[in-house]
């Protein structure tokens, strides 16, 4: 497929036929998309379905392969949702006795009490003076927030992650003061999505598609919004380094229908502009 970026920039223009200039509210998500407290979560989730997956057995590469493409597939969605289809794959492979299968809520926890072992360590970095804040932000971000507050956008943040550790964490890495609403994964999982989200908000302010916008890293997010008629920002960031392209992440984003693509918001002033058309495509 040919590129086409707006003159001058990394912003890649995916659909040239967006209706702009009328957003008036924008759903982000969380991790990989704003912070990167969680930078390295698939390596550690990876790890733990194949040791799920595999149990006394030796993992073969086979099994790595199918939890990797799990993963790439669901980046975004709510980790329970994860975590049962990791139950499905332990059974599909039939290496662990069933009585020894775990539900997907023990399965999850196993996962959380080791990504949450570098998570804590981030911030006790930023506490000792170790790290900046900036350090765990994706590039330019807080800058794009600030401008598209300025243009009286109202802005959330909807997250696979547990509301109270994405409550948390976007404290920690001082943004949450630009959004009306901090959403994420509730104990019920009937009570929480992404999709709920874009509906019940469209519906509340009478939106029709072109005015609300859906900024992530993950597929889960741009489908829900293109199926309510909005306008896709993808943002396939190279999350060890805060900046710069992740070509697999772009692929990613746009097989899920992202309209537009930036590899971080470091040119966020031009992108606000594009975004109001005021910037040529």
């Amino acid at each position: 497929m040919e590129q086409h970026f707006l003159p001058g920039t990394e912003i890649e223009v995916v659909n040239p036929n967006l209706t702009l200039g009328q957003i008036r509210h924008a759903l982000f998500d969380f991790d990989g998309t704003i912070s990167l407290l969680r930078e390295g979560w698939q390596n550690i989730m990876g790890p733990v379905c194949v040791e799920m997956i595999a149990g006394d057995t030796e993992p073969t590469e086979d099994i790595r392969e199918a939890v990797a493409k799990m993963i790439d597939e669901t980046t975004g969605i709510q980790t329970i949702y994860q975590m049962e289809r990791l139950v499905e794959m332990v059974r599909q492979w039939g290496r662990v006795p069933e009585e020894k299968i775990l539900t997907a809520e023990q399965y999850k926890q196993i996962y959380l009490d080791r990504l949450m072992v570098p998570v804590r360590e981030r911030i006790a970095m930023i506490g000792r003076g170790e790290k900046t804040v900036d350090d765990f932000r994706v590039a330019g971000v807080v800058r794009f927030l600030e401008l598209m507050k300025k243009r009286g956008v109202a802005m959330y943040v909807f997250s696979g992650t547990d509301r109270d550790d994405v409550r948390n964490e976007a404290g920690v890495v001082q943004v949450a003061e630009y959004f009306e609403e901090i959403w994420g994964a509730l104990p019920s999982k009937e009570e929480y999505s992404k999709e709920k989200v874009i509906r019940e908000i469209m519906a509340a302010h009478e939106l029709s598609g072109p005015q609300v916008l859906a900024v992530g890293d993950g597929p889960v997010e741009l489908r829900n919004i293109k199926d309510a008629g909005g306008i896709a920002l993808g943002v396939a960031s190279d999350e060890k380094k805060g900046y710069g392209w992740d070509m697999h992440k772009r692929q990613r984003l746009i097989r899920a229908g992202a309209d537009i693509l930036v590899p971080d918001f470091r040119e966020a002033d031009t992108l606000v502009q594009y975004l109001f058309g005021e910037q040529p495509c």
